[in-house]
C-alpha cells in the first residue's frame, strides 16, 4: 500500500498539469497515429511491421512502444497513473534516440536536407516525462483522487479495527 502511495502521491501544482496535458496530447497523437491510424499515420499493423520488419524491433517491445505512446498519452491526460505513463514514454524516447535517431545528429530535418530527424525533440520529451516521474502529475490528476481514496478506506478499516 505505502509503494502505491508513492507511486500516486503528487502535489496540487499548475506545473505538473501543464507538463502532463502537453506530454499527454502529444503522445496521445502520435499513439494514435500508431494505434488507429488517425492523424495520417499506419495504424497498429502497419506500425507493428516496420518496427519489426524495418527497425528489427521484437514484437513484444514494438507493442510496449505502441502501447506506452497511445495509453501513456492518455494516462497523462487525465493525471491516471501519471508516474508510470510518464516513465513509459521516456523509455520509449530514450530507446528511440538511441537505435534511430541519434545518428541523425542533434537537429530535427527541418529544411528537409538530412536523411531523417535528429533527437532533440526526443531530449525534450524525455525531460518532461523525467519531471513528471520525480514530481507526480500535479493539478487535477486522477491520481490524487485515487490517493486520497485509499487512504480514507485505510483510515476507516484502522477505526474498525
Amino acid at each position: 500500500m505505502k509503494s502505491l502511495s508513492l507511486l500516486l502521491k503528487t502535489d496540487n501544482d499548475v506545473s505538473g498539469l501543464l507538463l502532463r496535458l502537453v506530454l499527454g496530447v502529444i503522445f496521445f497523437a502520435h499513439g494514435a497515429q500508431l494505434t488507429l491510424g488517425w492523424f495520417g499515420g499506419y495504424g497498429f499493423s502497419g506500425t507493428m511491421g516496420f518496427f519489426t520488419e524495418t527497425l528489427h524491433i521484437p514484437a513484444p517491445l514494438a507493442f510496449l512502444a505502441i502501447v506506452a505512446q497511445f495509453a501513456g498519452g492518455i494516462g497523462l491526460m487525465f493525471g491516471f497513473l501519471t508516474r508510470l505513463a510518464a516513465l513509459g514514454i521516456g523509455a520509449n524516447m530514450l530507446v528511440a534516440v538511441t537505435m534511430v535517431h541519434a545518428q541523425y545528429g542533434f537537429f530535427m530535418n527541418w529544411s528537409g536536407s538530412q536523411k531523417g530527424e535528429g533527437f532533440e525533440y526526443h531530449l525534450l520529451a524525455i525531460a518532461v516525462a523525467t519531471a513528471l516521474v520525480v514530481r507526480g502529475g500535479g493539478k487535477w490528476a486522477l491520481d490524487t483522487a485515487i490517493d486520497h481514496s485509499l487512504r480514507a478506506d485505510k483510515m476507516a478499516r484502522l477505526a474498525t479495527a
